[in-house]
């Protein structure tokens, strides 16, 4: 009798185990992998005004060279709330080049894909890549890139983008604005987009806090 209850209890044991670890396993594929997003939202830095509102962003590398657009970021749109990653940001010399296009300070990326990239399915490289391709199809309107300050209408600026790039809705862009003194100056672009590239409407969190009309700070 004696040897029939550790038999049981034995087979009992082993069945646990088989359990308990395919659970285990099964726990670390979940937290594995990153929920895939439903979309990403570019950013995109006006940068004279930027550099002219923040004096802590003054030093760097798209302050001091004159940069006229930069962008901030890619984030997904996702449900996932923690999107940390300790993954590496290095990139290749040459893909480090022409990122630095866009977004020329290597810290800001590193920082940029360490709080993102945990809900992206892609590495940095990819997700780098994906970034590249997504800024080179946008065409951007000439009054965003001139020398020259000057006062624009909401409207008029979201109906230049549309002609420019026909088949971005009217509702996947948004606009960013910071008061200064008694004027409103924009800061900053969002470019919706669905997971395969193409443009969508932004989700309604998205909001443009931009006047009628709004002031648009020259290149340096």
């Amino acid at each position: 009798m004696k040897n029939a209850v550790l038999s049981s209890l034995n087979k009992s044991s082993g069945v646990w185990i088989v359990i308990c670890i395919g659970f285990l396993l099964f726990s670390v594929r979940v937290h594995a992998a990153p929920a895939r997003p439903q979309g990403y939202v570019m950013q995109i830095q006006l940068t004279p005004a930027v550099c002219a509102l923040d004096n802590s962003k003054q030093k760097q590398r798209k302050c001091l060279e004159g940069y006229s657009l930069t962008i901030s970021g890619l984030l997904p749109e996702t449900t996932q709330k923690d999107c940390t990653t300790s993954s590496s940001a290095t990139l290749s010399p040459l893909q480090s080049k022409v990122v630095a296009r866009v977004m020329p300070d290597p810290n800001s990326r590193t920082q940029l894909w360490q709080s993102v990239g945990g809900c992206v399915p892609m590495n940095a490289s990819q997700y780098f890549r994906t970034m590249i391709n997504l800024a080179e199809k946008l065409k951007i309107p000439a009054d965003l890139t001139s020398s020259e300050s000057k006062t624009v209408y909401h409207s008029q600026l979201k109906s230049q983008f549309i002609k420019l790039n026909p088949s971005l809705p009217a509702n996947g862009i948004s606009f960013s604005c910071q008061a200064a003194r008694s004027n409103s100056i924009l800061t900053e672009i969002q470019v919706c987009y669905k997971v395969n590239g193409q443009y969508t409407q932004c989700s309604n969190h998205i909001v443009s806090n931009c006047p009628t009309s709004f002031s648009i700070k020259g290149a340096y």
